[in-house]
């Protein structure tokens, strides 16, 4: 079973209105940061077309390893963590899922730990409510194919197809579906959504690597090169 940290009951459950505004007032947030750190790049960290990637120190009092929550994909012993901020409806997500999960598997010291900043819409905070679930109820394994599963899946991601998808690879949608509808998994979404805005990861998806925020998928080869200078010099570019 995965660890969740108890969180204080929300006041009341979301209404659709109060999680539309919820999730428009966090991307508003998110959308203050990204223009000054694009100023003020850190590294000269290069997509795999040759287009500089907007990046920045992150502030030292806000670690991601503290979420509740979180998907770890690969070993804990590694000597490389590196986390993902997504959306499961972000089509540059989709194509970074299929990479990393490459990656972690060809890198044996390389941990990978994913977060949900559900921000394109209702669908996609509906849908990381029942990946939640699914840890909660299943365990990291189980949820890690199933977040595979939702990237493979075509069309838009939201609850209904999240739960259905669920249903067809065997698990227990309804106990899914009670689990995602609760206070709990609606607060551990909403502060992996506000702890993206408050470490400015406007971009989908975003990165956050030897204390560095990565705004954007570079591409497979320039992540790579970023695993293996953190690696050697605790930067994502070494010189």
């Amino acid at each position: 079973m995965a660890e969740y940290e108890v969180l204080s009951p929300l006041a009341r459950p979301f209404s659709r209105r109060a999680l539309l505004g919820s999730l428009a007032a966090m991307t508003a947030a998110s959308a203050a940061r990204p223009a000054r750190a694009q100023e003020n790049n850190l590294f000269p960290i290069m997509a795999d077309d040759g287009a500089p990637i907007a990046n920045y120190r992150l502030p030292s009092e806000l670690s991601p390893a503290d979420l509740p929550g979180l998907l770890w994909h690969g070993p804990a012993t590694a000597d490389v963590v590196m986390f993902e901020f997504f959306d499961y409806n972000c089509p540059y997500c989709r194509k970074a899922a299929g990479d990393l999960d490459a990656l972690v598997a060809k890198d044996k010291n390389l941990r990978l730990g994913l977060a949900d900043n559900a921000v394109l819409g209702l669908g996609s905070f509906l849908a990381a409510r029942v990946k939640q679930a699914v840890l909660r109820l299943y365990g990291p394994e189980k949820a890690y194919q199933f977040h595979k599963q939702l990237f493979a899946h075509r069309g838009a991601n939201d609850g209904m197809s999240a739960l259905a998808l669920a249903k067809a690879t065997g698990l227990d949608a309804a106990k899914i579906e009670e689990s995602a509808n609760s206070e709990l998994i609606g607060g551990v979404v909403k502060r992996h959504v506000q702890l993206a805005a408050d470490l400015g990861f406007a971009a989908s998806p975003s990165f956050a690597l030897s204390s560095i925020g990565v705004l954007g998928y570079p591409g497979p080869k320039s992540m790579a090169r970023m695993v293996a200078a953190s690696r050697k010099c605790d930067a994502p570019v070494c010189g």
